[in-house]
């Protein structure tokens, strides 16, 4: 066996014995699940790429299947193969919240958002809504834009809520460009959309964003008046 397989080989299996043992950083973690998507290669500098391309690893999950190809030494099986990975992820992390109360583990609510938008090159505006026990009834993308904006029509959002009899509503949207913070056009859609539920006793509980791998709540940065 020539040594450069032997090399990969035995990587290869010490991945997975490092996973077995819960010592995996980020970019090791992806190595491991690009060794049953790319055989017999070095992956180890596929996934150095990908990571620096896109950031952390949320952000490769999330980015578009058509970017992820443009990394040398992902084909296209390979980006179907980590858009597989991300819808069995986020699967997973929506069941969680439609099993118990959103905001009994933050952090399920906090991964379920940075997956699913930490990667989108596109401003996306999302709305889930909740039953009375604060469960996820469902997540709907309400517009997708541009790299800066997306389109809110509340009166829609409205007339969602009340055909979903949701008694609470979290906003969540995404910022592809630079900036991380809540611009005044948000803050003030916000509080016309808060103003609307109130009219129909449904609660808007947060809005949150996703900028730069980090998600924001409008509520704890006290912009919900």
């Amino acid at each position: 066996m020539p040594k450069e397989v032997q090399h990969t080989t035995g990587h290869r299996a010490r991945l997975r014995e490092s996973f077995l043992l819960r010592k995996l950083t980020d970019q090791e973690l992806l190595e491991l699940l690009l060794t049953y998507a790319i055989p017999r290669v070095d992956v180890k500098p596929i996934a150095f790429a990908l990571l620096k391309k896109f950031g952390g690893i949320h952000h490769v999950f999330a980015a578009p299947i058509n970017l992820l190809s443009t990394v040398r030494g992902v084909g296209h099986n390979t980006a179907v193969f980590i858009k597989a990975v991300q819808s069995v992820m986020l699967t997973d992390l929506k069941n969680a919240l439609d099993a118990a109360p959103v905001f009994r583990e933050y952090k399920n609510l906090e991964d379920y958002c940075r997956l699913m938008l930490a990667g989108a090159q596109t401003e996306e505006f999302h709305v889930m809504y909740l039953n009375s026990d604060f469960r996820l009834i469902v997540d709907d993308l309400h517009s997708s834009g541009t790299i800066d904006w997306a389109a809110v029509y509340p009166r829609e959002i409205i007339k969602r809520a009340l055909d979903l009899n949701a008694a609470a509503l979290i906003l969540l949207h995404n910022h592809p460009a630079a900036s991380n913070a809540f611009s005044s056009d948000d803050i003030r859609i916000t509080n016309d959309i808060r103003g609307m539920l109130e009219m129909v006793g449904i609660e808007l509980l947060d809005h949150l964003l996703v900028a730069g791998g980090i998600v924001y709540s409008a509520k704890n940065m006290f912009l919900l008046k």
